[in-house]
């Protein structure tokens, strides 16, 4: 089963545009586990512009599925604050101070012998570690390098081409993901990934473990209802709940 982890980064977002706790985010991240999801996600960045540090120890707290704490390793309190909580999976995203959202995989060759070192040091702690990668077989084969469990796809490319040709937009996709089979690591994807693209994705992409979908979702749930958006988003997967 492909498990969905809702990232709820645009919560945080809602509530510090306004200050207080309205939305409440402990509420919600309790919410989505109670309609059906199998996880959820959080992205900390330095500025704290959405999720805070505070938000991940109060998370960890009640999280009762499963916690994925994303982030660049290199910024902020960023590996401090996962070491402290050690949740269920780190995924190591090589984003920039400057950057809006994720917009690269790391380049496993170049930072081979660092992201080496923090695999380690996550895996010591018992820590599941998926390193964020472009679809290229390359880049996971040196992931498995690392000693990492797990990549996850970074899917812009495949969202943007998807309404064009989706044959096309997931080729490269369906590659790298035989590929991680071949070196014995597990999958997860995410970024754009959407009720109009997802079903796709999903059935036509071997060894799928989890997808991490925030900025779709919450955008759907402002129509559909938190509820309905996350048994939408389930059933995509063929997930029966």
């Amino acid at each position: 089963m492909t498990k969905l982890s809702v990232n709820i980064n645009k919560i945080a977002t809602l509530r510090n545009s306004r200050g207080g706790n309205v939305p409440d985010l402990l509420q919600v991240a309790a919410d989505c586990e109670k309609f059906g999801a199998q996880g959820i996600t959080v992205h900390p960045r330095p500025d704290e512009r959405h999720i805070r540090y505070q938000d991940v120890f109060d998370l960890k707290k009640q999280v009762t599925t499963e916690f994925n704490i994303e982030g660049n390793p290199t910024e902020g309190r960023f590996q401090e604050v996962v070491l402290a909580v050690r949740p269920e999976q780190v995924t190591l995203v090589p984003d920039s101070l400057q950057a809006i959202t994720s917009n690269a995989g790391w380049d496993t060759i170049t930072h081979q012998a660092r992201l080496k070192e923090l695999v380690r040091i996550y895996k010591a702690e018992g820590i599941r570690v998926s390193i964020f990668v472009d679809a290229l077989p390359e880049m996971v084969e040196a992931a498995a390098e690392t000693g990492t469990d797990r990549v996850e796809l970074y899917t812009e490319s495949y969202a943007t081409d998807y309404p064009k040709n989706p044959e096309k937009a997931i080729e490269s996709f369906i590659k790298a993901a035989e590929t991680a089979q071949k070196v014995g690591l597990g999958l997860n994807a995410g970024h754009d990934l959407s009720l109009e693209n997802l079903a796709y994705f999903y059935r036509n992409i071997p060894g799928l473990l989890e997808v991490s979908i925030g900025h779709a979702l919450i955008s759907d749930a402002l129509y559909y209802g938190l509820e309905n958006t996350i048994q939408m988003y389930l059933r995509k997967l063929d997930c029966v709940i």
